[in-house]
This record gives structure tokens, sequence and C-alpha cells, in this order.
């Protein structure tokens, strides 16, 4: 019995030097000291033993035990050690090599006028309102004090969807929705998208976006008009700029006028990026509320008087950045893009 408890650790420490897994381990482990492994087997044999001779097996069976479980233990970290090490070379991260950094999208340059504007905006004390995109004739045009026979009522210059609804041309229908609902005082600006037939050059495209600013109330006249704009103006393109109010012509406004702002180049100077005008391109229309749209929102004119301004976000993007193709703002060219 003795001599049989020797090779059984024996043969078990031979095999246990041989193994490189934890499966393997563990068939070992059942192998010798399992239910019916061969340890487990020899000692059911004892009860044939003398009395005397039993509690000796019993230690030397108990030891052997001990050492089998031991060398297992041992050999279960042996094996955990390397297979780390293996995951760990692996993993290895060499921080010499240069990162992989993710592309990262930036806000596009015309968004990021939009929101400027509206911030300040509501810093001037104004509230900012959305319209939708597919608005009544009624609106854009009735409302609007546009005459029948206006060129921009033609099919030929607007998106008809039906003889009642079209794609705005402007966000003038937010200003008659407002004030359809809202009493005085009012003091909004909305922005968003615009829809005209315009061939596409560098200036010009069929979709557009526009801000309008509108301010209702007792005493408003065409000095608040023209402080607000410069206001506004000096606010976004600094405290140098200068305006240039130019007489116009709009349905919805009387007295009219465009507004100019000094060349960003040169400020004011004259050089080639002006025509040595001193003066940059048109940026907005403006004037005083129509007495007859204020009339057809149920607003009295004689007791209330209001101004409206409004810009093509895109122009103030181009005059901002000294962008020469509004085709760049809507190509998506990566490139371009990249610059802001």
């Amino acid at each position: 019995m003795e001599e049989k408890l020797q090779i059984i650790q024996k043969n078990a420490i031979e095999e246990l030097n041989e193994i490189e897994t934890k499966d393997e381990i563990e068939k070992l482990r059942v192998k010798f000291l399992g239910k019916k492994g061969e340890l487990t087997l020899l000692l059911r044999e004892m009860g044939s033993l003398p009395k005397e001779k039993r509690p000796i097996i019993g230690k030397m069976a108990n030891e052997v035990r001990t050492v089998l479980e031991e060398n297992i233990e041992k050999k279960k970290l042996e094996i955990e050690k390397i297979e780390k090490n293996k995951r760990l070379e692996k993993e290895k991260i060499d921080i010499t090599i240069p990162g992989k950094f993710p592309d990262i999208g930036k806000r596009h340059p015309l968004l990021k006028v939009k929101e400027e504007l509206e911030d300040l905006f509501l810093k001037m004390g104004y509230d900012v309102v959305e319209g939708p995109e597919i608005d009544t004739v009624e609106n854009n045009f009735d409302a609007l004090n546009a005459p029948p026979d206006h060129p921009s009522r033609d099919k030929s210059d607007t998106f008809y969807i039906n003889e009642e609804l079209l794609l705005r041309t402007q966000t003038s229908p937010v200003q008659i929705r407002v004030m359809k609902e809202q009493k005085p005082p009012i003091r909004i600006v909305s922005a968003g998208r615009t829809f005209r037939f315009d061939e596409v050059d560098d200036t010009h495209s069929p979709m557009f976006h526009q801000m309008e600013c509108l301010v209702v109330d007792k005493n408003v006249t065409l000095a608040n008009l023209k402080d607000s704009i410069n206001h506004f103006v000096k606010e976004l393109f600094g405290e140098d700029m200068e305006t240039r109010f130019r007489p116009h012509n709009f349905p919805f406004t009387e007295p009219s006028a465009e507004v100019d702002v000094s060349c960003l180049v040169c400020k004011g100077k004259g050089c080639k990026a002006c025509s040595y005008t001193g003066w940059s391109m048109e940026l907005l229309g403006c004037g005083m509320v129509h007495p007859k749209v204020l009339e057809n929102c149920g607003i009295d004119p004689n007791i209330y008087s209001g101004y409206a301004f409004g810009m093509g976000i895109d122009r103030v993007t181009m005059v901002k950045h000294k962008i020469n193709d509004i085709r760049l703002l809507f190509e998506n060219d990566i490139r371009f893009l990249k610059q802001f």
C-alpha cells in the first residue's frame, strides 16, 4: 500500500509538470483526487489492512493528498501568470506611436452665424420665434400688402404647392402669424430656410436662410429702427463698422431702405475687395411696418407703429467670413468646412 501511494504521488507530479493549461490541471485533479480518482480508490482498500497499519497508511495518504493539492495549486498559479503575461504582451500598447484621433465634426458656419445672431438679439431684448416652411399665400403675400400683380407672386419666382399653399419666400409670414396671435408690444426675431426660383450663381441659391426682426409698439419711429440696426451691426462685425441707408421700395414697409455695411477688408477706406467704394455688399432691407399690414393683422395703426428688417443669414456669413461664393455654403466640401 505504501508503495502504491508513492507511485500515485510520483505519477501525478510527473504528469503535472507536463501540463500547460488550466483544463488539463482539472482533468489531472479528477484523475487522482476525484471521487473515482486513483487515490480515492486506493483508500477504499484500507478496510482490508490490519488495524495497526490503518493509522500509518491513513497518515501517509493524507500527506500524499496534501502534496498533490499544493502542487496542483502551484501549477495553477504558474499557468495563470504565463497566460497573463501572454495577454499583456498581446495587448501591449506602444505609447510612442501617434494616436488615432476620431474625426470630430464642427458646427456649420451658417448655423454658427444663425445662433450668434439669435443670441445677439436675445441680449437686445427680442424673443426668438419660429414658423412653418410651408405657409399660406395669405400670410406670405396678401397680409404683407403684396399687390396681386407683384412679380414675386409669379410661378416663375415662387414654389407653389397648390392655390393656397407655398414654400415661404421669406420669413415675414412668421411676423404675420405673431401679429395675428399676439397684442403689442411685440419684439421678435425669426430665422429659417426660405425658397425662391433663383438661378444658382455666386450670390444666389433657390434655398437660402433669412432672419427677420419685428417691433410693434406705441411711438416706434425710424430713429429706433436705425439705432437697432447700427447696434446690431457693431455687435456683430465690430465697433468700427458703419452703415449706409439707401431708399428702396418694399410693399410691406413705408418708408423702406436697404442697408450696406463698411467693407470688412479696408474698414471703409476703399480697396480692391469693395471696388474702392468703402462699402460691402447690401446686408439687409428694412423699413417702418406699413399701416395696411398692421390693419391686416388686427392692429390699429393710429395707436401702434413698428419697424421691421430682414437679412440673408447666408449673406451675413459671407460678409463675416469673407466668402465670395454662396455655393460653398451648400456643397459640403470638407476642405472648406474645416476652415471654420
